[in-house]
């Protein structure tokens, strides 16, 4: 074998006519995924649950092979189309019938902030740390849990909020970036801090170490009260 020979690189023993074919392909696995999403009825990626998610990367395996391998046929594609089609029906019609496989296929919605605080069983169950959902909150203008009255995980991974009015926002842990967000063992003045792990809120006094009596975190940053812009 000749190192960089672009015969064999670019397109080895396959007549330059076969990237027409490829074209071909490519439009075929095109229309199979959209179709599929079109008939499922999903308007996004992002309203996919698990199952759905998982349906659709079974597809594009097949559809991804079928685009540039010369030996894969169309017609057994389209079989699998089917196939995966039929299943996706017949376990949504499942789903509708029954709660306990509905929960089981695709998960429960999870509570994750409740009274400005962080739910930890359910932050540990879900094996996720309070820092990921930071981003998702500041996107959906949120700058302290305190604001936030309740907060959902949704099954297809989207975060519900649910806001307290204006009035009645509560001193609560930042969610800006690090920078905006310096943490504390020893505080250096005394105000009202917030634990960085779970939220909870205790008045501190200046140089003093504290332990957080709902999750015995050490660690603390000043809490913020302003309330979300109108």
């Amino acid at each position: 074998m000749t190192a960089f020979d672009w015969q064999r690189m670019l397109m080895d023993e396959f007549p330059v006519a076969f990237l027409g074919e490829v074209a071909f392909r490519a439009l075929f696995a095109f229309v199979i995924v959209f179709l599929f999403l079109k008939i499922s009825g999903r308007r996004g990626v992002r309203q996919l649950s698990l199952f759905e998610l998982v349906v659709i990367l079974t597809l594009g395996s097949a559809a991804g092979d079928v685009s540039f391998y010369e030996d894969v046929p169309l017609l057994p594609i389209t079989a699998v189309f089917a196939t995966l089609l039929l299943l996706y029906r017949l376990t949504v019609l499942i789903m509708s019938h029954s709660v306990r496989f509905s929960d089981w296929m695709e998960g429960k919605p999870v509570t994750i902030i409740r009274d400005g605080l962080y739910e930890l069983h359910s932050l540990n169950r879900l094996n996720i740390s309070a820092d990921e959902f930071f981003m998702e909150l500041r996107v959906q203008g949120v700058e302290h849990l305190g604001q936030v009255r309740l907060g959902i995980l949704e099954t297809d991974g989207n975060v519900s909020l649910f806001y307290y009015a204006s009035e009645v926002v509560k001193p609560g842990l930042s969610v800006l970036p690090p920078e905006q967000r310096p943490t504390y063992k020893q505080v250096p003045a005394s105000a009202i801090y917030a634990c960085s792990r779970c939220g909870h809120i205790q008045s501190i006094e200046s140089h003093q170490h504290a332990v957080c009596p709902r999750c015995e975190n050490t660690q603390w940053s000043t809490a913020l009260n302003n309330p979300r812009p109108r």
